[in-house]
């Protein structure tokens, strides 16, 4: 089992590492311009691309969690369909995003209440990187797909060319071509295309059966779309309170001023990082249970669960004891502002608590996917959400900067809880398939 977590989960914790080191590069790069507006500008952009992206993450978590089933009791024709019905909801979904990307952007402004230095710098990056939703959408489907195919290296090589391409056109367009925060954003549309047309030809290439059992007309099916409609409607609605926790804790970093949000935008690098690593093993989570209830396997799930707690507790004692003993290198190599890594030191003791807090959510999130158990995933995710708007708002009024990060600490931790107490309901449901 343990040959079987790894082969899946080390080519995602490598495409997946690969993410936070690109907006540490990001990072890197506006850090070094002329002024500190511009790293809270990337923050800021980047939450309302997370506000718009994440509420499509069921294109990945969905296409996963039923391609991964139909592979396993060796449904082609399900496979196929799981695919293209996937592609088509993302370009429709793209198509709208572009449509309307002056009222989102005009909406996010007046809700966040952006401070007026930065939107000028937001809106730049903003009307470029909106382009890449067509390529974005179908990545996502994409990255589900192959990860229920039982197939992690190929998103790996695409997410590693993807990456390459993407901070070495950003530095020229940036320092070369002197585009600034323009460059950062051309540079990410680049590589979101070059990626989405690499996965495209890897799915004809390696799978031929897709063309035999291609049926377009599954497209004018409504009845067939239901199954994947109700899991996504959860995923859906599980994504909005972990898109209002993150987007509430940047707005609120904004508000305590550009020091502190500069500071807490480090910091969530290293959650960032910590995160996609654990995501790796939670991909290997959704293909292999997935693939068990597929071929009605229920006695190895038992194992892989025991085996990926394992993998996740060794992970996460190895980057707590990493951020305590290297945190401020870290720092300085985002930021040559040497203010911003000071301020930071009070709120380090937050950074080392992540690791612990969140594994099991990640691994959890993984089984539940699946096992198309996403209502139980749901409803721990409401529980967890108000848990952190709770102790925020008790905490603030005496205790600031550090109330959000309490906040924040609680809300991972509940996650885990709420899922391992919900466990026995969905192994009820697996076992009544």
């Amino acid at each position: 089992m343990n040959k079987q977590i790894l082969r899946l989960a080390i080519p995602n914790v490598i495409s997946n590492i690969t993410v936070p080191l690109l907006g540490m590069v990001d990072m890197f790069i506006v850090g070094h311009l002329d002024s500190e507006l511009y790293i809270g500008a990337i923050a800021i952009a980047a939450m309302i691309f997370n506000l718009i992206y994440w509420n499509f993450s069921f294109l990945r978590m969905g296409t996963s969690g039923f391609t991964a089933q139909a592979y396993g009791a060796d449904n082609k024709q399900s496979i196929t369909d799981s695919l293209f019905r996937s592609l088509f909801i993302a370009f429709i979904s793209a198509l709208v995003i572009i449509l309307i990307q002056n009222l989102i952007l005009g909406l996010c402004f007046r809700l966040m209440s952006i401070d007026v230095s930065l939107q000028a710098y937001v809106s730049e990056y903003f009307h470029i990187y909106v382009w890449a939703a067509p390529a974005i959408l179908g990545m996502y489907t994409f990255s589900g797909w192959f990860v229920g195919m039982q197939d992690s290296k190929t998103p790996m090589y695409i997410a590693i060319v993807v990456n390459i391409v993407n901070i070495g056109s950003s530095l020229v367009l940036v320092f070369v071509l002197g585009m600034q925060i323009k460059g950062v954003a051309l540079g990410a549309v680049i590589a979101q295309y070059t990626g989405f047309a690499m996965a495209m030809v890897a799915a004809a290439g390696r799978h031929h059966f897709l063309r035999q059992y291609l049926n377009l007309n599954i497209l004018k099916d409504i009845k067939a779309f239901i199954p994947f409609f109700k899991v996504n409607r959860d995923i859906f609605l599980r994504t909005l309170c972990l898109i209002a926790v993150t987007t509430f804790f940047t707005s609120q970093s904004e508000k305590m001023g550009n020091t502190i949000l500069a500071v807490n935008t480090l910091m969530l690098q290293l959650f960032m990082l910590f995160s996609y690593m654990m995501d790796g093993f939670a991909y290997a989570a959704e293909a292999l249970s997935g693939r068990f209830i597929g071929g009605k396997n229920i006695g190895m799930m038992k194992i892989l669960i025991k085996r990926l707690f394992i993998w996740g507790t060794a992970f996460a004692l190895l980057f707590t004891v990493c951020y305590g003993l290297f945190i401020n290198p870290i720092f300085h190599i985002l930021t040559d502002k040497q203010n911003i890594v000071e301020a930071s030191k009070p709120f380090q003791l937050w950074a080392l608590l992540i690791p612990i807090a969140s594994f099991s959510a990640f691994l959890w999130d993984g089984i539940f996917v699946g096992a198309t158990a996403t209502k139980y995933m749901r409803n721990s995710m409401f529980v967890s959400a108000a848990c952190f708007f709770i102790v925020f708002y008790a905490l603030y009024p005496l205790w600031d900067n550090n109330a959000l990060w309490f906040a924040f600490i609680i809300y991972l931790s509940m996650r885990g809880i709420m899922q391992t107490f919900l466990y026995p309901k969905v192994k009820k449901q697996i076992q009544a398939r």
